[in-house]
């Protein structure tokens, strides 16, 4: 017999006792209820409603000192140890500047807010988390030891939303576009794309083409992608490793984009998880989920911007890889030697 879903804040309440031991998402998930949801049964509770608006979030987060930004898709995690500051607000896209915490956000998907204050057998754990429309995550702040107990009071108390009611409105949860090409205009996006003297052109590039980034790549081919072997991304994350190269990781959603700059350091397998495991920054992969691998090569004014790029089954962007930029490149020679030794998928080894 079916499970029936929790539909009242109560048996929500009620389904989260029960489960006390799972990760909100995936509790919400096993229930058939999206996090928001589960999240929002809470309040009155040990959960405040928020504003969502990020003019009034963000210039009150720099004086919680120390915190955590987490950001995921459904098949990647990535975990950010630093202080917000240098915010830069804007209509369509934001962003929060600096050399640990460095992210994109783009306001319309910024919907629903809550701050969390949970007891758990090693104390009160304090969070600020954002959902979009349809209850999804969309960028998570978690407090540390040493942060500010006295403004996180004062922040929660001035952002507190008048609405604290235990039920979200939702709106049907978009699906994933799939990959858009038009084979017709095949050598006007070759010929377009080597013209490029910014990396933030392709998507306008793409657009104006009726194309979408994954449609692109696949009919663009050399030497401006390659097509690879999914297999090559933990090998290439061990590379990084090994070799020391500082690269630029973007994971993200439609709500935010996280990019952790740097080393990375400890790496460990766990089942499908691919984990990075350093002390300010986590990744958290899961490989299984990878169906297509992508190197591509950028044109900029200050070189060629080379990444690796893995997309899901359903042409969904799980993250981007970057060698470091610098002051005057956008490249680096020892990471493009490592892009261009990756393996090639089998079928495009053949074209």
């Amino acid at each position: 017999m079916t499970e029936q879903v929790p539909n009242t804040p109560a048996q929500i309440r009620a389904a989260n006792a029960q489960n006390s031991g799972k990760r909100d998402r995936d509790l919400a998930e096993s229930i058939g209820l999206t996090e928001g949801q589960l999240v929002a049964a809470f309040a009155g509770n040990d959960v405040t409603r928020l504003t969502a608006k990020l003019d009034d979030i963000f210039p009150m987060l720099n004086g919680l000192g120390e915190v955590m930004a987490l950001t995921r898709n459904i098949s990647c995690v990535i975990e950010k140890v630093g202080q917000y500051d240098n915010y830069h607000s804007g209509a369509h896209a934001s962003m929060v500047l600096t050399d640990e915490i460095d992210l994109r956000m783009f306001p319309s998907h910024w919907v629903h807010a809550f701050a969390i204050e949970r007891k758990t057998d090693s104390g009160v754990k304090r969070s600020l988390q954002v959902f979009d429309a349809a209850g999804d995550a969309v960028h998570k702040i978690f407090l540390r030891e040493g942060s500010d107990l006295d403004h996180w009071d004062k922040l929660v108390s001035a952002l507190a939303s008048e609405d604290q009611s235990q039920t979200l409105d939702l709106e049907p949860r978009r699906p994933t576009e799939a990959p858009k090409a038009n084979p017709e205009k095949t050598e006007i996006l070759r010929a377009e794309w080597a013209k490029m003297t910014d990396t933030h052109q392709f998507m306008r590039l793409t657009s104006k083409l009726k194309m979408n980034r994954l449609g692109a790549y696949r009919i663009a081919g050399q030497p401006l992608v390659r097509e690879l072997t999914p297999s090559v991304i933990s090998p290439m994350f061990e590379q990084v490793c090994d070799k020391e190269i500082e690269v630029m990781i973007f994971v993200g959603n439609r709500g935010c984009i996280e990019i952790h700059g740097g080393l990375i350091g400890t790496i460990k397998q766990m089942g499908p998880w691919f984990n990075v495991l350093d002390p300010r920054f986590n990744l958290h992969l899961r490989t299984d989920h990878i169906a297509e691998v992508w190197a591509v090569a950028k044109p900029t004014q200050r070189g060629p911007a080379v990444s690796v790029e893995a997309f899901d089954a359903e042409g969904g962007l799980i993250f981007q890889i970057f060698g470091q930029r610098t002051g005057d490149t956008d490249h680096r020679p020892i990471w493009n030697e490592l892009v261009a030794a990756l393996e090639p998928q089998p079928e495009a080894a053949l074209t």
